[in-house]
């Protein structure tokens, strides 16, 4: 075999497992090392569950193919609830929270005969955009270790980045999915909200009115088609969420396959190379028979200012109880958040009225683009822990995440598709596609994909 084991993508390795080139323990086994050679320089997975992994693996040497994943390992956000492994939230309080029943989305792959090999790092409560905590420590970016790796899913980012782990599950509310994949040069998918569906079991189990508007569940891996088989296998109703939905996975046909670019972000300057990428997305579609243009989503700062409005009227009223167990620095950035965004700025009401509002709009506005490329952040990773200073923190955050919030606030799908390296980081651009449309993100992003190839894995860079 000319290239490890551990190089190879999940459905990859699902066809040579299938097809008994090679077992499933080896797949295990070749990961495991790959976990042991780098992860003390990334610090992306927390808990590696080599005994339970190597169990499974034997288990599905010895049975005939069960799904699209039998054999393959795969890791998870520990914000994700996994029998047999704390669900810790990033907090040192939760690190002994097991929970009594699988999430819906480790439950549908360990049905598609896929293997949890490991947990993965986050943030405290996954509120940062970086991904550090009291816990675990801080996970470092694989490509320069200087900047940030994205957060809140920022330990599957470096995992899947460094060959640690073929496919990975994380979640979504304010590009938690995006994020990570922008700054390690991955790719996911953000769904419709309700697409897959979402459960806790551990105390709070309920969702809050934030969480149950635009929180996705979703895939994370190296190449569009991971995502798209993990997603087939994570999409449909599930008892334990009521409001995710079984929906069809194919839209009818567009009236015209036009794409809009977006290469100008109010309140952002785009890097560069930043546009120069989304510009080639373009042409690379033109080539495949899009009609492309430059065209402006509608009221991109309002849908900014919403979103935060309507995630802090989430988090505020728990502030008290999450500064008891949050560290100071993190406790301090949810009191800038909420001195920003007050609740008295934005009642309730007029939250819902202009989610509304905004929706119709942008609906409107996919009647004649289906498609909408533009950036993923509008500015390279930030130096690490510069999002937790007192004076512009706030704004290292936000300012970045522009272009990243009419995902959630919209309920859009969402997908990051790297386009190439600069300055030593990779660059990506973002797709966008009206609700339920998932199939356009998908074929745009194989387009692109199968025009530039892919940039991971990769060994990480050493730290000093």
């Amino acid at each position: 075999m000319s290239q490890p084991l551990w190089s190879q993508s999940a459905t990859t390795l699902a066809r040579m497992i299938h097809e008994r080139e090679v077992s499933s323990r080896e797949v295990v086994e070749a990961h495991l090392e790959r976990i042991e050679a780098v992860n003390s320089q990334v610090n992306a997975v927390t808990v590696v569950l080599a005994e339970s992994a190597l169990a499974a693996a034997d288990a599905a040497d010895r049975t005939a193919p069960r799904g699209a994943f039998h054999g393959v390992p795969f890791s998870i956000k520990e914000n994700i609830d996994c029998v047999g492994s704390a669900t810790t939230q990033g907090l040192p309080a939760l690190k002994d929270a097991i929970p009594s029943v699988d999430g819906p989305t480790v439950e549908r792959m360990k049905a598609a005969g896929a293997i949890p090999l490991a947990r993965t790092n986050l943030p405290e409560m996954g509120l940062r955009i970086d991904t550090e905590n009291p816990l675990r420590g801080r996970t470092y970016n694989p490509w320069n270790p200087a900047v940030a790796v994205g957060g809140s899913s920022g330990g599957e980012g470096a995992a899947l980045a460094t060959g640690m782990s073929p496919l990975g599950l994380g979640n979504d509310i304010g590009g938690s999915l995006r994020n990570p994949a922008f700054c390690c040069g991955i790719t996911s998918i953000k769904a419709t909200p309700g697409r897959i569906p979402w459960a806790l079991s551990l105390v709070p189990a309920e969702q809050t009115i934030a969480y149950g508007l635009m929180i996705s569940e979703g895939p994370m891996a190296r190449t569009v088609a991971d995502v798209k088989a993990a997603y087939d296998v994570l999409v449909g109703w599930h008892p334990r969420d009521p409001f995710s939905v079984s929906a069809a996975l194919e839209g009818p046909p567009v009236k015209a396959k036009r794409v809009a670019l977006v290469t100008e972000v109010p309140g952002a300057t785009l890097p560069a190379p930043f546009v120069v990428a989304i510009e080639r997305a373009g042409d690379i579609l033109k080539q495949a028979g899009w009609e492309v243009s430059y065209a402006p989503p509608p009221e991109l700062e309002r849908v900014h200012e919403v979103w935060a409005h309507l995630l802090m009227g989430d988090v505020l009223p728990s502030a008290p109880m999450l500064e008891a167990v949050m560290s100071p620095e993190a406790a301090a950035m949810l009191h800038q958040l909420g001195e920003r965004y007050p609740a008295s700025a934005m009642p309730p009401d007029v939250i819902h009225r202009e989610r509304y509002r905004l929706s119709q709009r942008w609906s409107a506005f996919f009647q004649d683009w289906p498609l909408v490329i533009g950036p993923g952040w509008t500015d390279w990773p930030f130096p690490i822990g510069s999002d937790l200073d007192p004076a512009t923190g706030i704004d290292t955050t936000l300012n970045r995440l522009r272009f990243v919030t009419p995902g959630n606030l919209l309920g859009l799908p969402a997908m990051p598709v790297p386009l190439g390296v600069e300055q030593g980081l990779p660059v990506a651009v973002q797709l966008y596609a009206d609700r339920w449309r998932e199939d356009l993100c998908f074929e745009a992003a194989g387009l692109l994909e199968g025009a530039v190839g892919t940039f991971t894995p990769i060994a990480p860079q050493g730290r000093t």
